[in-house]
Order: C-alpha cells, then sequence, then structure tokens
C-alpha cells in the first residue's frame, strides 16, 4: 500500500501517519512519510507491514498536539480504506499548532476605524473595524482585496447576543495556508434599525432603508477606507458579505451595485422577507464577472435551501450580456441558524471567493 498526501500548509515539520495498526501512536519512526516536493508527502508500507482489513488513521506532524485537522481549523472523523487497497491520495488542509488551532503569531491585526463613523444617508453613526492580515505592515507595497460584512457585532471574539464567527481566528487558520490576504471590514449593525436597514422593499417590519445603507457602504465607506488601506478597489476584488438579514442586503448589494461588489458571501439569506428577489435575479445584468458563495442549512428551516436554490436557478437563467455570474451553493445537512455555523464556513467561501 503507498500513501501520498498533499498540503498547502508549509513548514519544516515532519508527517506521520497514525491509526489502529500502531496502537495509535502519533510520531513512530518507521511511520514517517517522505518529502517528495512542497507540500507533498509519501510512504509505501512493506509488503510483510500487518494491516487489519479495514483501517482506520490519521496525519500528525509529530503529535496529537500536531495532527490534521479540517479547513476550518477543527477536528475531523479518522480516515478509513481496506488493506487491499494500493494507492491512496490524501488532502490535509490544515494542522493542528503545538495544541492549538492556529499559529498565534499569524493572527490578524485588529483596528478600530471609527466608534462613529458618520452615514450621511442613513443619518447615523456606525462602529466599523478593520481586520488587517498579519503581515500586512511587512509587505509595504502589497493591495488587497476587501470584504465588507455586515452585523460587526457577531464577527469578532465573544460576540455580542447570538455568538460569533471568530473570523479572527479562521484568519489564522487561513494563514497557515497563505489565504489570509484579504482586508476585512466589519460593519456593525444598527441595532434596533437593523431590520429597516438590511431590507429594500417597505414592510409591517421596517421601513425598508436597505437602498440608503448600500449607499453608505459603496460611496461613503469605500471611499475611506481605500484612501486609507492598501485596497485593490476594483469590483473585482470587492466583496460584501454577511449572514440572515445580512446575507439578503448582501445580495441586494451585488444586484443594485455590481460595478462595486463583485464578490458575494451570503449565508443563510432571509429570502422570505423579499419574495420580489426572484424576480430582481431574473433581470440582472453585470457589467464584470461575478462570484457568489451561498451558504445555508438543511437544520434551519424547511424554506431555507429551497429559497436558495431558487435564487441561484433565478440568477442562472437570465442573459449575462457577456458577462459571467459563478455561483456556488453550499449545503449543511446538519446546519442551523447560528453564528457557529457561519463561523466554519466562512475559510472555505473565502477562499472560493478570492482565490
Amino acid at each position: 500500500m503507498r500513501l501520498e498526501i498533499n498540503t498547502p500548509v508549509l513548514d519544516d515539520r515532519p508527517v506521520f501517519i497514525t491509526g489502529n495498526f500502531c496502537d495509535w501512536h502519533p510520531n513512530l519512526d518507521h511511520l514517517q512519510l517522505q518529502p517528495n516536493g512542497p507540500g507533498q508527502y509519501s510512504l509505501e508500507f512493506p509488503t510483510d507491514f500487518s494491516l487489519p482489513d479495514v483501517v482506520e488513521y490519521k496525519y500528525t506532524r509529530g503529535g496529537w498536539d500536531q495532527v490534521e485537522l479540517s479547513g476550518a481549523g477543527e477536528g475531523t472523523p479518522n480516515r478509513i480504506l481496506t488493506k487491499d487497497t494500493q494507492l491512496q491520495q490524501d488532502y490535509v488542509s490544515h494542522w493542528r499548532w503545538f495544541g492549538q488551532a492556529f499559529n498565534p503569531a499569524q493572527l490578524p491585526l485588529e483596528e478600530l476605524l471609527s466608534d462613529e463613523f458618520s452615514s450621511p444617508e442613513l443619518g447615523t453613526t456606525r462602529r466599523v473595524t478593520a481586520i488587517l492580515p498579519y503581515d500586512y505592515h511587512q509587505n509595504p507595497d502589497k493591495r488587497y482585496p476587501v470584504l465588507y460584512l455586515n452585523d460587526g457585532q457577531n464577527l469578532v471574539g465573544a460576540g455580542v447576543g447570538y455568538g460569533s464567527w471568530g473570523i479572527e481566528q479562521k484568519m489564522a487558520v487561513l494563514a497557515a495556508r497563505g489565504h489570509h490576504e484579504v482586508i476585512l471590514v466589519n460593519i456593525d449593525h444598527g441595532r434596533e434599525q437593523r431590520i429597516s436597514e438590511f431590507t429594500i422593499e417597505k414592510s409591517r417590519m421596517a421601513k425598508g432603508r436597505g437602498r440608503d445603507y448600500l449607499k453608505f457602504v459603496a460611496n461613503t465607506l469605500k471611499p475611506v477606507i481605500d484612501d486609507n488601506l492598501r485596497t485593490l478597489p476594483g469590483s473585482e476584488h470587492t466583496g460584501l458579505g454577511g449572514s440572515s438579514l445580512g446575507g439578503l442586503i448582501s445580495i441586494y448589494g451585488g444586484l443594485l451595485r455590481p460595478d462595486v461588489f463583485g464578490r458575494l458571501l451570503v449565508f443563510s439569506p432571509s429570502l422570505w422577507i423579499s419574495p420580489k428577489i426572484y424576480f430582481d435575479a431574473i433581470r440582472f445584468q453585470t457589467p464584470a464577472p461575478m462570484r457568489i458563495y451561498v451558504y445555508g442549512g438543511e437544520a434551519e428551516s424547511r424554506y431555507m435551501v429551497p429559497n436558495m436554490q431558487r435564487f441561484q436557478d433565478s440568477l442562472l437563467r437570465q442573459c449575462y450580456n457577456g458577462q459571467s455570474i459563478d455561483i456556488k451553493l453550499s449545503v449543511d445537512p446538519a446546519g442551523t441558524h447560528q453564528e457557529a455555523h457561519w463561523g466554519r464556513e466562512f475559510p472555505a467561501a473565502l477562499e472560493w471567493l478570492f482565490y
């Protein structure tokens, strides 16, 4: 049996295999894989090596405190194959870092831009925070794409009220594989004005000030970000994202301002509150190629995934006028409407949108 693995995490730690064939010892010398190139390793079991009929195994980088993890920095189930397998090719997207889910030295930089950033469009102020790559100041000539994120209160640290995505930790996980070079701009929601600011149409629930909110982000906030941070300002490098109502207004950011937002991160969007959105999607024309990542869980409600699929179908039925829309639909059978699931999905979404 020959094992080959590929990993995007490039460091000097050796790679071992462990499993039910070695009492799960994590770093036996004869089970160390040989490096074949950057991020590439292999091991060939001798023909007389005794393997059980069903082989359960994991990879480590020298101990259980350095075991393989998922792309979001979480634990993974055992890998399984049969002993008559001749060649097994595996991919390891992340590794535990000496007992931690990420290298603390790669945590991003958090900079408060303003506790009271003025929004003339909304007639109010807003807390705005920038999350910069950990090595931002070490690369003074480099410019970065930008992802504007709604509901800033629930993105970093412990969060407020409903928990947190923990995006600072997820960015450190992404940094291990070099996919952290995106500036995040977190915009706090308007508290009691949240529903109004994140919806377009007037309803019994809210006045529908979503257009004003999008004007604030596109016309007032973005120019300040572009002037003060090293950004790539074009729409192909600028995203808008959020969850629930924050996901809904992110969709409208793309539909109404495709000249500004060419990357959309849409988690568990509240499509039910805006049934007109399907017709808006059918009529939509984008002036430049666009990418949209849509995620939702089947355990959120019986309508969440069908509504997302209907939105995808509506968008893909219209004429692109020569410009493409690349949309990815990600469905979690166990996903619920909460920050823990959105944080888990965040690395995959950011990589797909920008890498």
